[in-house]
């Protein structure tokens, strides 16, 4: 009777921690060009400025 080996996903976690970290660095950089636009720098500054000031 002859052995089996358990190499059938042995590299299987390794695949799924390198494309969760594909995933992320794409996710990193689509915030960077989006955080450049003018645009969302007002609207994140108005957001914080009015989050920020009491009004009674």
């Amino acid at each position: 009777m002859e052995r089996q080996r358990g190499r059938g996903d042995s590299g299987a976690a390794t695949a799924e921690y390198a494309i969760a970290t594909m995933a992320a660095v794409g996710f990193a950089g689509l915030l960077v060009v989006i955080m450049q636009s003018d645009e969302v720098r007002q609207i994140l500054t108005d957001l914080v400025r009015s989050a920020l000031t009491f009004t009674s």
